[in-house]
């Protein structure tokens, strides 16, 4: 009980905090939002959203892990990441194009992140949406590890169609990397083994799956191209 009335307070805190810099960000008020989203990343991890862009997934997690009980990682990475996808639109408001980029990308992957080791479908309401943050993001290419993050929670998620995507994405961006095939390759074959109902839940069809192995597997692996030269 103590536990959970810990971290309803925690929560109730931040969405009263979340509400105050989304009102100022309608009101266009960037520099008094970029003041109140400092004070959050304060509270959170100890510094100021200038310092949060300078730090990696890792850094940061090991930010959140340092104060409090370890059991409130997963809450405080939620609200993290939701601070970061407020930072980057009031910064994507300046016309801060790569800091911007920066703050929902850090967003993407601590998301990705903490999805991967839990309940995909139970998330606070206030928690931006992966389809959010990719919407966010489009118009710039994204690394190939995120590609992969990406394409893994789909996958998990049973939307297959879309971890297709990723992973055509992937090979797009670099059409003769073998560890890349390899990747698509063991995607195609575990989704074989679902059933023709959860691959048409999925938007990908048992054909379209077949086709899709087919089609890697006539593609060269990196060591052929190499040794073909």
């Amino acid at each position: 009980m103590i536990r959970r009335d810990y971290i309803l307070r925690m929560i109730e805190e931040f969405a009263q905090a979340l509400a105050r810099i989304r009102s100022l960000k309608r009101s266009r008020r960037w520099g008094e939002a970029s003041a109140a989203l400092d004070e959050e990343f304060e509270r959170l991890i100890g510094d100021g959203a200038q310092a949060v862009a300078r730090l990696s997934e890792t850094e940061l997690l090991a930010r959140l892990m340092q104060d409090g009980p370890t059991h409130l990682v997963r809450d405080k990475t939620f609200l993290l990441t939701t601070l970061l996808m407020e930072a980057g639109d009031v910064v994507a408001a300046e016309e801060r194009v790569d800091d911007s980029r920066e703050c929902y990308l850090r967003a993407l992957h601590l998301l990705l992140d903490v999805l991967a080791r839990g309940d995909v479908f139970e998330c606070p309401e206030f928690l931006p949406k992966i389809e959010m943050l990719k919407e966010a993001l489009q118009g710039t290419p994204l690394p190939p590890g995120t590609h992969a993050l990406l394409m893994r929670h789909h996958e998990r998620a049973g939307e297959f169609a879309k971890a297709e995507n990723e992973l055509f994405a992937m090979l797009d961006a670099e059409p003769e990397n073998g560890a890349i095939v390899e990747f698509g390759l063991s995607f195609y074959r575990r989704i074989l083994a679902q059933s023709d109902a959860a691959l048409a839940e999925g938007a990908l069809p048992r054909a379209e799956v077949e086709e899709g192995l087919k089609e890697l597997l006539q593609r060269p692996k990196r060591s052929e191209a190499q040794s073909a030269q």
